[in-house]
This record gives C-alpha cells, sequence and structure tokens, in this order.
C-alpha cells in the first residue's frame, strides 16, 4: 500500500504540469481555514448555486480545475474573490479522471486543513447542518481525532421525466428534483482498501436494472483534514493510507456521517451525456454516459410507490442513510 500511495502522489506530482494558473488567490488562505476542491468542465449553469450553497456552509476558499470548459464557466470563477482557478487542456481520462489534478491541489494547498472535495452537482449535508455551520462539524471531529467523513450519495430526482426538470442558472436544484429511494442499496467491503461499496438507487433501478454490479458507486468519502501524505485514489471513494476509508464501525456501533444530495438527474443530463460520450473520457469509455444517453431517449421516470420527498437530514437518519453518532 505504501508503494501505490508514493505512485499516486509521483502521478499527481507529474500532472501538475497540465495545470495552468487562471486566477490564483491561494495567498488568501488562512491556517484554519475550511477549503473546497473541485474538478469541472461546462458547469456554469450551476456554478451560482453551488458557490451560494457551500459559502452559507462555511467554506472560506474554493480550488477549482476548469477541465477545458467553453461556456464561460472558467471566467466566472476568475471573477469570484474567494475562488482560485487553474485551466486543465489535458486529458481528464490520463489525469485518472481527474483525480490526479484534486491530488496536487490537495497536495500543494489544503495540508492541514479540513477539506471537501465535490463534484459540482454534489451538496454536502451533515448531522445539525441546518443549524450548525460545517466548523461545528470539523472541530467536534477534530476533538475526536477525526480524520476522514463520510457521505453517501443520494441521487435526487423529480416526479417525471428528467427532460421536463428544466433547472435555470442560479436555481436550487432540489426544488425540482425533490424526491429520493429510501431503499434499493447494496453495501459490500472492498478488500483492497477496506472502504465500503454502496450501489442503488433511482440509476441503478432506470439505468443499470440488467447490470445492477456496473451501477456507479455511492460511497463517498469528501471531508478529510488533509495531510501532504495522503492520496485520493478513485474519486473521493477511497483513499491511502487505508486507515482513511475506516469510516465505518465493525462492531455494531454507529460513526457519525453525512450525505451528498445528488443533482444529476435534471434537465442538464441529456446533453452532458451526450458531450461526454462522443469525449469517451470518463470510466468504461463513458459507459456510464452511454448508459444514460440510451435510457432518457425512452424518457424514463425514476419516481415510484416507495420514492419519498426530502425533507432534512433528520430523515435520512431515520432511514438509515446517515447518522449523528454520539454528536450531540
Amino acid at each position: 500500500m505504501r508503494l501505490r500511495r508514493k505512485r499516486r502522489i509521483l502521478r499527481c506530482l507529474r500532472r501538475r504540469r497540465d495545470l495552468a494558473p487562471v486566477s490564483v488567490r491561494t495567498d488568501q488562505i488562512r491556517r484554519k481555514d475550511i477549503l473546497l476542491v473541485s474538478v469541472i468542465r461546462n458547469e456554469k449553469i450551476r456554478l451560482p448555486y453551488f458557490l451560494d450553497y457551500y459559502r452559507k456552509l462555511g467554506i472560506n476558499h474554493f480550488l477549482f480545475v476548469d477541465n477545458n470548459s467553453d461556456d464561460g464557466s472558467r471566467e466566472y470563477l476568475a471573477d469570484q474573490p474567494d475562488v482560485s482557478v487553474w485551466r486543465a487542456d489535458a486529458s481528464y481520462k490520463r489525469a485518472s479522471f481527474g483525480v490526479d489534478w484534486s491530488n496536487y491541489l490537495l497536495r500543494k494547498f489544503a495540508h492541514r486543513h479540513w477539506v471537501l472535495t465535490v463534484d459540482p452537482d454534489e451538496f454536502f449535508i451533515y448531522p445539525f447542518c441546518d443549524t450548525r455551520p460545517i466548523r461545528a462539524l470539523t472541530d467536534w471531529l477534530d476533538g475526536c481525532a477525526v480524520r476522514s467523513f463520510s457521505a453517501m450519495l443520494i441521487d435526487m430526482y423529480p416526479e417525471g421525466p428528467v427532460e421536463d426538470a428544466i433547472y435555470t442558472e442560479g436555481q436550487n436544484p432540489f426544488e425540482i428534483a425533490k424526491w429520493f429511494d429510501t431503499g434499493n442499496y447494496t453495501i459490500t467491503k472492498n478488500p483492497t482498501y477496506g472502504n465500503l461499496w454502496i450501489q442503488g438507487g433511482p440509476r441503478a433501478r432506470v439505468f443499470f436494472r440488467d447490470t445492477p454490479k456496473k451501477a456507479p458507486a455511492l460511497n463517498k468519502i469528501p471531508l478529510v483534514k488533509w495531510d501532504k501524505r495522503y492520496v485520493y485514489v478513485s474519486s473521493t471513494h477511497s483513499l491511502l493510507p487505508r486507515g482513511l476509508n475506516q469510516v465505518y464501525d465493525e462492531w455494531g456501533g454507529e460513526k457519525t456521517s453525512g450525505g451528498l444530495l445528488h443533482a444529476k438527474l435534471i434537465s442538464t443530463l441529456s446533453d452532458k451525456a451526450r458531450e461526454e460520450m462522443e469525449r469517451g473520457q470518463h470510466y468504461h469509455g463513458s459507459g456510464e454516459y452511454r448508459a444514460y444517453a440510451e435510457q432518457l431517449q425512452e424518457k424514463p421516470v425514476f419516481w415510484c410507490d416507495t420514492s419519498e420527498t426530502y425533507i432534512n437530514w433528520r430523515q435520512l437518519e431515520i432511514l438509515g442513510l446517515m447518522s449523528k453518532g454520539n454528536w450531540a
């Protein structure tokens, strides 16, 4: 494992050559700031709400890699006073699907900081997030000597077809994607890294109903008290050193955990699926996006009899999808 970690670190150091500064304000980062890292491409429509959401949550500085957007994303981010942005015109696939770029920024700027690593369609929630800022969570984790915090990805969807859930720039996506699956999830343990592997939900039901093992993974470890010796291995599903993946209790207890509300299943998905299928820069030749593009032609409806409208984090805890553990 130590050798794998060293190789990952060397990969990100080599891939730093892919990154060209656009607007870098990292001199503003203070010792106790909470950071956010994200790799994006053509996400201008999502960025205003995304930034507003995380600013209100308590993020102090944002670090973005823009993978050759042509929709104004990079220019928009460059104008934001609490954002640093780099441009990467190189292959997303060759950069371990963006993980090498994230790992470099984390190593360079996030050492000893709490940092969230999320996609622009992921919205972090945690126990008491409606009344406590994210610093309350990180202070509590520091007090418990906890270095990493898990969050299950929860796919949100509209009541009707995705194409009819029209999303406009700056809008809260959960005004139109209000529903989620309360069950239909499977959990296994990855023997290599020791992380949990969660699959299921609406994408498994609709896009991968005949091949459920190919459904996207829903387990994430997005919040970490970073150290330059750490590296993400596969998206934010697993890290090295291996102990960072121990975000669950094997002996019947409950560890505190959160969620990531996933705003993928809205009207922007069709165009995104076509673009990524043509580019072929995602896992397995963009097979996931190929499944989206093919199935969306039939205008599927994700809502079913067991769908539930999202209310708050307490609802997810009752359903067993997240836990406040012993944080009171």
